[in-house]
């Protein structure tokens, strides 16, 4: 197989997606109940290792099915990650870190930043996903009603901190500030944002799509 630039970054992609998520598994923390998959940027870069392993299958000729619904599933998530992490971070570092303090830099930069930004660009430019939206839809609303309830129902009430004015136990700190009827507002408001991000790339995709043909013409 002869070494281009898109096979080149689909090993970055997938070694370090590989590489964080050993290091997650290793020195995560599991002192608490759910260790670190109370958090949905776990959740994210899981779904970003396993996205990548599919398009290294997927050009290496060892699969033919290309799992769209899940690769766009997983840009949406990492693109919420990104944008609820730095925004809650920048108005209060309390909201989404025990001490105010983040962890070692490198490990932040990638699982809010460089990690997803890699993960766009296959969906965007290389694979160019978002053809079929209807799997898509399934996959991100059942992904984060599936993370709601496993915070809700499960890591709450199996964990006594993060400690709130209202609650405890809930995954993020700002979370058990909150009573219950704004929780939900909460969550129904970032299901709706994920939807809009969806339709968002997928229009993204369909100009990158339609300025290759158009090159391809000339």
């Amino acid at each position: 197989m002869i070494l281009n630039p898109t096979v080149i970054y689909r090993w970055i992609v997938f070694l370090l997606a590989a590489g964080y998520c050993l290091r997650t598994m290793i020195f995560g923390g599991f002192d608490a109940f759910g260790g670190p998959f109370r958090f949905l940027t776990i959740w994210a870069l899981f779904a970003s290792f396993f996205a990548a392993s599919r398009m290294m299958a997927l050009m290496e000729g060892r699969s033919d099915h290309r799992w769209d619904g899940f690769v766009c599933m997983t840009a949406v998530i990492n693109t919420m990650v990104v944008f609820l992490y730095w925004r809650l971070y920048f108005a209060d570092p309390t909201s989404v870190t025990q001490d105010g303090q983040l962890a070692a830099w490198h490990l932040e930069l990638y699982l809010h930043l460089f990690g997803p930004l890699l993960q766009w660009v296959d969906t965007v430019f290389i694979h160019r996903s978002y053809q079929r939206l209807g799997p898509a839809l399934a996959w991100l609303v059942g992904v984060i009603t599936a993370y709601v309830v496993w915070a809700e129902l499960v890591v709450g009430p199996m964990n006594a901190t993060p400690v709130g004015v209202v609650t405890s136990g809930l995954p993020y700190p700002f979370l058990n500030n909150l009573e219950l009827p704004q929780r939900a507002i909460f969550y129904a408001t970032n299901i709706a944002t994920a939807v809009v991000l969806l339709f968002l790339f997928a229009g993204l995709t369909w100009a990158v799509r339609r300025r290759s043909l158009g090159r391809a013409a000339l």
